[in-house]
């Protein structure tokens, strides 16, 4: 029996591992779950998970959640607010493994909060990898914490990764894969709303994680976080988009051999695996059927139209704080195009730019990676401000 600490329990990976979680209740058991501050939905998970600690990121809202916890008949929950709390559900040292599925920069101080006390880590926060960086990866191997990626694409090139000796690695490719979002094929962007961009062709996500997708930022992050996870230059990472979303990633090997793991696109499976591993248990994905999909497509993805991807690849190159200034810009972006008050396009201009006119070192400290992050938002802000731009 593990002892479960479930960050980002209201969004879609959180109420995905509710589910895979509950069909094995014999294996694991959460002890506390958080949510940034939709309240109904963080009830729910404590109802789901018998959790006995709820923590909401928002401390203005913990009058609403305490009353709300005792409607529901929780009364022995514990009500938690503000981000210090979330950071000490994942520093518990009563719980034996976190997973962190916070979205945004919100999510970093816990991942690393995790990271330090050497337990199961369980990341589907891709931001605290693109921003954290060799940090991260120094407080993993220094505490003797084991790090599992939950992303789909992540997850397959870890799998694949542990079919080979370690010192394959050296000689092989990470190979991607993308679904190319809503707008794959379109030569223009013009007169995209929000509702638009957020509807994915294959995936159940978030609203940010789906713009993210659109723009094809999300899979610049991937690239990102497969350096930084697995230790592969930028130049051994590469990206091709499989509209079908049915092989997750691939490592293409020295022998000419290509390992990849394939599934329905569900996010049960992953979890499932970063749970369990070594082992494999029922996550509640059923069995691919290879003759329902009846074909595997695959094409470069349109670099010319969605310039994030190779934007992200700049700033890996860069290897100094570069990566955390562009999360930072398109958090704000994507915050202001889901507003209505910027143009999808308005995103990639605005990223662009404030990636452009701000330079930051490779952050020493997790304060350092916060300061950075502070003054890329206020310098996105300052260009988002002369609006003519972003129409």
């Amino acid at each position: 029996m593990q002892t479960i600490s479930l960050l980002g329990a209201t969004g879609s990976i959180g109420r995905s591992a509710v589910d895979v979680i509950r069909r094995h209740t014999e294996r694991w058991r959460v002890k506390s779950v958080a949510g940034g501050s939709r309240i109904p939905e963080l009830v729910e998970a404590v109802r789901a998970t018998h959790a006995k600690q709820a923590a909401v990121a928002d401390p203005a809202k913990l009058g609403a959640l305490r009353a709300a916890l005792d409607a529901a008949g929780c009364h022995d929950v514990e009500a938690l607010a503000g981000a210090d709390a979330v950071e000490a559900l994942a520093a518990d040292p009563e719980t034996d493994a976190v997973l962190q599925a916070i979205v945004g920069a919100a999510g970093v101080a816990p991942t690393f909060a995790a990271a330090r006390t050497g337990k199961r880590l369980m990341l589907a926060n891709k931001e605290s990898v693109v921003c954290g960086g060799a940090l991260l990866m120094k407080t993993v191997a220094e505490c003797g914490a084991e790090l599992f990626p939950v992303d789909s694409e992540h997850s397959a090139v870890f799998q694949c990764l542990a079919a080979a000796d370690p010192n394959a690695r050296s000689r092989a490719r990470i190979i991607l894969t993308a679904s190319g979002g809503p707008f794959r094929g379109r030569k223009t962007l013009e007169g995209i709303t929000p509702a638009m961009a957020v509807k994915h062709p294959k995936w159940s996500m978030g609203r940010k994680i789906s713009v993210d997708s659109a723009t094809l930022m999300n899979k610049g992050l991937e690239v990102i976080e497969a350096s930084w996870l697995f230790d592969f230059p930028e130049d051994r990472i590469d990206v091709v988009v499989h509209p079908e979303s049915v092989i997750h990633s691939m490592v293409a090997f020295e022998d000419g051999a290509v390992m990849a793991e394939l599934g329905d696109p569900d996010m049960r499976t992953p979890i499932a695996a970063a749970l369990s591993w070594p082992q494999r248990v029922s996550s509640g994905v059923g069995a691919l059927d290879l003759t329902r999909v009846g074909r595997l497509t695959f094409e470069a993805p349109d670099l010319e139209t969605f310039p994030l991807l190779e934007l992200a690849r700049e700033t890996l190159r860069r290897r100094d704080g570069s990566s955390i200034v562009m999360n930072a810009a398109n958090e704000v972006a994507v915050a202001a195009f889901l507003d209505e008050r910027i143009s999808f396009t308005g995103i990639m201009k605005l990223v662009e730019m404030t990636t452009e006119r701000f330079s930051a070192p490779a952050p020493q400290s997790v304060e350092e990676i916060f300061a950075i992050d502070v003054e890329a938002r206020t310098r996105a802000a300052e260009i988002l401000s002369v609006s003519e731009f972003f129409n």
